[in-house]
């Protein structure tokens, strides 16, 4: 009765959210959890919805450091803590975030951090009897010691300890014993260990599912351990040159839970290793066999008897028509194939093997320059279900087959025709994808705003478009993109010299776009890039170097407007003391690139990069490295900043076509 009267009164005095549960509430905060703005608005709107929206978070990815017990109060049911955006964490961090979260925390995320030691993560463990999840990739000057400390948190499911080099067999040897519980652990670059230590995870956490043990200096004796693991599905041994075919053979015996292995750059191994593998791994699913040995008809042949695989990716790989050939004759059909950047890729190989992998998904043939429109129309006429091709740099293939992919491929949802001879009537063919959502034309000299324009009308779903140094297109082809692609999230149209301030006020309308990339558009000024600070208020990365007409007067409006912007490169632009003093109040910026800006002094400089608290690299011309103080950099080093010194001289920009001959003399 009580709650009865409750509800007819919240009901008179017009606040209706009051007679939902919070359990409706939450769910319809699941659907704005995608843009922190949006949830920043719901939690203003009253008392009650700002409890409701701390109860509900459950994802924290702060800033810096020094927020974290704010923070951390405000949202006290935190299940996972990523600080991969904080440089400095260190032990007094850790402590605060293992007595505050000590009931919910189960995965936290130190992957870019540093700082903190031994007694931080000992606190953690002891503290946070819940977490299962611990990323601490490229925390190189961690030791034995932590490990050990690691080793204390025994509900440990997923490790991530790439690159921490100076982790050794004894710290491996701690976790082992320790977390038992372990299903996944990454020691990619740890190089200080050896058989030892890997043998040491796979005799004690027997529930691991996935191992990556990337250039490790380990060699065969550790396999018969790992091979013992009754559940692993995953493993990653690319890099491991102390592996060979005997040490394969061993696999004869074992992994028949396998479904993923990628033996990338594995150069001691052949297809006499890979036959004694398959022997023993019949439930193979996905193999990468990237920069390792020819794929040959023997090679091909032994791999016939995978009879689930469905994802092969041979990219730099020497290849053979007849080991294409091969391959196309299996008895089972692939969804995805990769052979990027492989040497021998002829349209006899290719239009053999796709004519029988008719349910290929995704196919990637970068920069395989022997191929003509012979394979396209192969492609287009076989794997009609395709959703992803990328084809970066097959510049034998005429313009006309490009056509075949519009007609026949309408799945597509990537597409990757990076220096390609597409014209307009090929745009016009593609616009019928539909459901294209990434679109990649960089260095396409043969396009226009004609052709970009159908893919404005046609193509809604676009949320990805690269136009780098596609120099015929200009403000017409972009304001139809604005037009019909208003979730755009990215777009590059460095160096088409042509777009304008109108372009700008254009895009501004997608309020989604989170990376703008304009470098060497000397027409647009700071009246079209304020614009853009206004209206897509989730940038997070902009590029304007080479833009000599923007300066001070957009810097202010992004100061104000762009709170979420983490990169930014202003190099060769206009922007003076003033502009980027007023950058430094943008709390979220960490990377900012600063090269031969004429207004720029020692001072101005200095003040900016002082007032930046956030910043974890800073890019620089070495000019201004004698002429500011060391203390400074000691300073903002301690504070987690990198500084990289280059030593440019001004270049000025070649003509698109001498540009793509330059692209093509490189790649020969």
């Amino acid at each position: 009765m009580k709650r009865q009267k409750t509800l007819e009164t919240n009901a008179n005095n017009g606040n209706l959210f009051d007679l939902l549960s919070e359990e409706i509430v939450f769910t319809i905060l699941d659907f704005i959890d995608t843009n922190p703005l949006d949830r920043k608005s719901f939690s203003l709107v009253c008392k009650s919805f700002y409890i409701t929206e701390s109860k509900h978070r459950k994802n924290l990815t702060p800033l810096r450091q020094e927020h974290l017990p704010r923070i951390l109060n405000r949202y006290p049911h935190v299940n996972h803590l990523d600080l991969s955006l904080c440089p400095r964490i260190n032990d007094n961090s850790l402590n605060v975030i293992s007595n505050t979260c000590k009931d919910s925390l189960n995965s936290i995320d130190l992957s870019k951090s540093r700082f903190f030691s031994y007694n931080g993560l000992m606190s953690l463990a002891l503290n946070c009897k819940n977490l299962v999840s611990i990323d601490l990739s490229n925390a190189s000057e961690l030791r034995d010691s932590a490990a050990a400390a690691v080793a204390e948190a025994k509900n440990l499911e997923r490790l991530w300890l790439g690159r921490c080099k100076l982790i050794t067999d004894m710290g491996i040897g701690c976790i082992a014993v320790g977390c038992k519980k372990l299903r996944l652990i990454s020691l990619k670059w740890c190089i200080s260990v050896s058989d030892l230590g890997v043998g040491l995870i796979a005799v004690k956490c027997k529930e691991i599912r996935s191992l990556d043990v990337s250039y490790l200096p380990i060699t065969n004796k550790c396999l018969p351990s790992i091979l013992k693991l009754q559940h692993l599905e995953d493993i990653v041994l690319e890099g491991c040159f102390g592996i060979d075919d005997d040490g394969l053979a061993a696999l004869k015996h074992g992994c028949k839970s396998m479904k993923a292995l990628d033996i990338s750059s594995c150069q001691h191994i052949s297809h006499v290793g890979l036959s004694s593998l398959i022997s023993g791994a019949g439930s193979l699913q996905q193999l990468t066999l990237a920069y390792a040995c020819p794929v040959t008809l023997a090679l091909a042949n032994s791999l016939n008897r995978l009879s689930m695989l469905q994802s092969v990716k041979l990219d730099g790989c020497a290849v053979t028509s007849a080991g294409l050939t091969a391959i196309g004759n299996w008895c089972i059909s692939l969804s995805e194939l990769s052979l990027s950047k492989c040497l021998g890729v002829t349209d006899e190989g290719l239009s053999s093997l796709v004519t029988k992998h008719k349910d290929l998904k995704k196919l990637d043939i970068t920069c395989c320059r022997k191929i003509t429109g012979v394979s396209i129309a192969y492609i287009t006429n076989s794997c009609t279900n395709l959703t992803s091709l990328r084809m970066e740099s097959c510049t034998l293939v005429p313009s006309e087959a490009f056509v075949l992919i519009g007609q026949r491929c309408q799945f597509l949802e990537e597409l990757d025709l990076t220096d390609n001879e597409i014209d307009d009537e090929g745009l016009k063919s593609i616009s019928r994808c539909s459901n294209l959502s990434s679109l990649k034309l960089g260095i396409c000299l043969n396009i226009s705003d004609e052709g970009l324009s159908h893919v404005g009308m046609k193509c809604t779903k676009l949320t990805e478009l690269d136009l780098y140094r596609s120099a015929g297109i200009s403000d017409m082809g972009i304001l139809a993109i604005s037009r019909g692609c208003p979730g755009l999230e990215m777009i590059n149209m460095s160096y088409c010299i042509d777009i304008t301030d109108r372009s700008l006020i254009s895009l501004s309308k997608c309020s989604r776009l989170n990376t703008f990339e304009s470098r060497g558009c000397p027409l647009i000024t700071s009246l079209g890039l304020a614009a853009i600070a206004v209206g897509c208020r989730q940038l997070i990365k902009l590029d304007i170097k080479k833009c000599h007409n923007i300066g001070d007067a957009a810097m202010l409006p992004l100061a104000h407007f762009s709170q979420n912007l983490r990169q930014i490169t202003v190099s060769y632009s206009s922007v003076t003391d003033l502009g980027l003093l007023a950058l430094a109040s943008i709390s979220c910026l960490q990377s900012m690139t600063v090269l031969h800006l004429k207004g720029l002094t020692p001072s101005g400089l200095a003040a900016a990069v002082l007032a930046c608290g956030g910043l974890t690299k800073v890019k620089l011309h070495l000019y201004f490295k004698s002429l500011l103080p060391q203390p400074l950099f000691e300073h903002l080093e301690a504070r987690g900043c990198v500084f990289e010194w280059r030593d440019k001289e001004f270049q000025a920009e070649l003509d698109p076509k001498c540009y793509k001959l330059q692209w093509e003399d490189l790649a020969q």
